[in-house]
């Protein structure tokens, strides 16, 4: 164990990052898949203008295997949610998502409010806990932000003997961050969204994302022991990289936390 009585590094949760907002990992004897995301490379139109994917996934649906839960942050943007992934959802007995996001998708789809549990048998006994959590899809509040970029959910992983796991979804608020610390920290695994995406012509170009430094003060915030960053690869519309977070996450002294989740564009590891 850790000074901070968390497990020791060799026995973390392997994370593979997929690209773009997409990661795999198991927990609990459970398979989690966030933000599917495995078209190729294309443009896609959007309320605001054109969404460029630049790079395809790391793997295939096919290639990763049954998935148990998807953990979706919201389903309006292509970005976090491509034909693809929609089609993979129909094979998943479960998507957790937002309240919204849970009736426009119907069947196996299950929204959660800010704070809200769902229960999850573990295959081989006792439970997990996945608990929706606050994120805000832009600078302000969220009468401010809804309307234009839609509602979206983040997810905290918890269950005996587990470390605490925290999916950030497309959130830009640290002052969120704080709330999901006051209730939850220190995680031991967070999964930050970043790439500091921006529009000229929405929040007059505010951060509808985190960007790294402030991916680095989330992880502070959280006292998270292992950071594992997506969404910072794969699109055009994200102003900042992969990068950009080693580098902000240097300079602020937390480069021992940051786990890039595996080399991009390799095959995940065979089937738990």
């Amino acid at each position: 164990m850790s000074d901070t009585g968390m497990p020791a590094e060799h026995e973390q949760i392997p994370v593979r990052v997929l690209g773009g907002p997409t990661a795999f990992f198991a927990y609990g004897g459970l398979r989690f898949l966030t933000d599917p995301t495995f078209d190729a490379p294309r443009d896609y139109r959007a309320p605001r203008g054109v969404l460029t994917k630049t790079a395809p996934s790391a793997t295939t649906p096919a290639e990763l295997g049954p998935i148990d839960v998807v953990l979706l942050s919201h389903d309006e943007h292509p970005d976090n949610l491509d034909a693809s992934g929609r089609a993979l959802l129909a094979e998943v007995p479960l998507t957790l998502t937002t309240p919204g996001g849970a009736q426009r998708l119907g069947a196996g789809a299950k929204g959660l409010a800010d704070w809200e549990s769902v229960v999850l048998d573990r295959p081989d006994g006792g439970t997990v806990t996945v608990t929706g959590v606050p994120a805000l899809h832009g600078p302000g509040t969220r009468e401010e932000v809804e309307p234009f970029t839609g509602q979206v959910v983040g997810f905290v992983l918890t269950g005996q003997d587990l470390p605490t796991f925290y999916v950030s979804g497309d959130n830009a608020s640290l002052g969120l961050v704080e709330e999901i610390a006051e209730r939850f920290g220190p995680v031991d695994t967070a999964i930050l969204f970043a790439g500091a995406p921006r529009f000229p012509q929405l929040f007059d170009g505010g951060l509808i994302v985190l960007d790294s430094a402030q991916a680095a003060e989330a992880a502070t915030i959280l006292g998270a022991r292992r950071v594992v960053p997506v969404h910072c690869d794969s699109w055009a519309h994200f102003t900042e990289s992969r990068d950009d977070v080693v580098a902000a996450f240097t300079d602020a002294g937390l480069l021992d936390r940051l786990d890039l989740g595996g080399a991009l564009h390799r095959t995940p590891e065979p089937q738990m």
